[in-house]
């Protein structure tokens, strides 16, 4: 392990639950306007853009607070920054709660990306330094786990509550937990101690010039994965957290709760999916099998899927669905490879010009998959129609991303899976 490694699986384990728990909860917010988007229509009489626009105001908030934050967390460490960041989500869900007006709704999930914005980016930070690469790589899939879990627990938990105390209520819990996880966090993360950090461990020199972004940017490797961090990652995130509800009931026909249950499956789907993820990543690694060489065998599969659901149309439903997001979860691999081809006093920025990345393309994604939907249905096409003409546009792009990220040079000389 590199310089300030933590010792001890106790210390290991209760550094990753303190910050599981507010991953959960980021993922739960996240998820919830799916789950929602029946009622939240219906109340606020939504277009398909509204909806749209509203899931991704939180993906907007996540992506203009990346590249400050990255800078933050490389020289702040991940327990002050996230720290500041989960206020501004405490505020978000208390202003979505009392929300009447769109544009308060719109508001307050702004205010709520920006506030859970470095719930994934600052444990990735500190993994970068405290755990070895074949435990950074199965963290970063337990942490994706854990984001599964609140994808779970905004499916069925909040369609069962929800008529019982209201949509308002919930968001007030939600807050609540956040003020929790804060606790946790100031309690079990360790300091960020840079000076004795570099005093410890050697690392690729970085040139004074490039101490923003430059380096990150310039990376081949960086360069090469994203287009499909846009589209590939960037477009699943958009459709398990939006768009599959919205095809369950208006295309496929199910009830509202119908399409909550078929999200519980396919949440506790990908819950497995990320834990086999993390249980063979270290192998893996062993045997040489990079995160490029993976994702290149398995994002066909996942196109194939979507090109599937696409020729079902009506007849797609849960299990299609499951199998299109559970084959995409491939992509997430990219994230501990970024930053493990960088030096470690990059590995902040890198994480979040990736993360960036990743969230410009599920805002563009959910927003533009709501425009096309109704732009379709102006055109005369019916409703399933509509969403086949949306999502084959979006089939198309993650296609050639796939074929530059085939076609892209090599990643940089330091190996993706470079020990530190």
């Amino acid at each position: 392990m590199s310089g300030g490694a933590l010792a001890g699986r106790g210390r290991i384990a209760a550094v990753f639950l303190a910050f599981a728990f507010a991953y959960f909860l980021s993922t739960l917010v996240r998820a919830i306007t799916a789950t929602l988007s029946p009622t939240l229509t219906a109340e606020f009489a939504l277009h398909s853009r509204d909806l749209g626009l509203l899931a991704g105001g939180y993906f907007l908030g996540f992506a203009l607070t990346q590249l400050p934050m990255g800078s933050w967390l490389d020289r702040h460490g991940p327990k002050r920054v996230i720290l500041s960041f989960l206020s501004m989500a405490v505020a978000g869900c208390l202003l979505f709660s009392v929300a009447t007006q769109f544009w308060l709704l719109l508001a307050a999930r702004v205010l709520t990306g920006v506030g859970v914005s470095a719930c994934l980016m600052a444990p990735l930070t500190g993994y970068r330094r405290w755990f070895d690469p074949a435990l950074q790589l199965r963290s970063n899939s337990w942490m994706l786990m854990i984001g599964s879990l609140g994808l779970v627990a905004a499916t069925l938990p909040v369609q069962w509550l929800t008529p019982l105390v209201g949509w308002r209520p919930l968001f007030w819990l939600l807050a609540a937990g956040v003020l929790g996880s804060m606790l946790l966090i100031a309690w079990a993360a360790p300091a960020w101690d840079n000076a004795a950090h570099a005093a410890n461990v050697q690392e690729v020199a970085v040139p004074r010039r490039d101490a923003g972004y430059a380096a990150v940017w310039r990376d081949p490797f960086f360069r090469k994965l994203m287009p499909i961090g846009f589209f590939n990652y960037g477009g699943f995130v958009a459709m398990l957290t939006l768009w599959v509800v919205p095809w369950l009931t208006r295309v496929a026909g199910y009830a509202p709760a119908e399409a909550a249950d078929a999200l519980f499956s396919i949440s506790i789907a990908m819950l497995v999916t990320y834990w086999l993820w993390g249980a063979a990543n270290p192998w893996l690694v062993r045997r040489g099998l990079a995160a490029a060489r993976l994702i290149g065998w398995g994002l066909p599969l996942a196109m194939l899927a979507l090109a599937a659901i696409l020729v079902l149309g009506r007849a797609a439903g849960t299990l299609a669905w499951a199998i299109f997001l559970c084959s995409s979860t491939v992509v997430a691999l990219a994230q501990p490879a970024v930053a493990m081809a960088l030096p470690a006093t990059l590995a902040g920025r890198a994480l979040s010009a990736y993360n960036l990345v990743v969230f410009l393309g599920v805002f563009v994604v959910q927003w533009g998959v709501g425009l096309l939907i109704d732009l379709f249905g102006r055109a005369g096409f019916d409703t399933v129609g509509a969403f086949r003409g949306a999502l084959g546009l979006f089939l198309g792009c993650c296609l050639l991303s796939y074929f530059y990220f085939l076609w892209a040079p090599p990643h940089n000389r330091q190996a993706a899976f470079r020990p530190t």
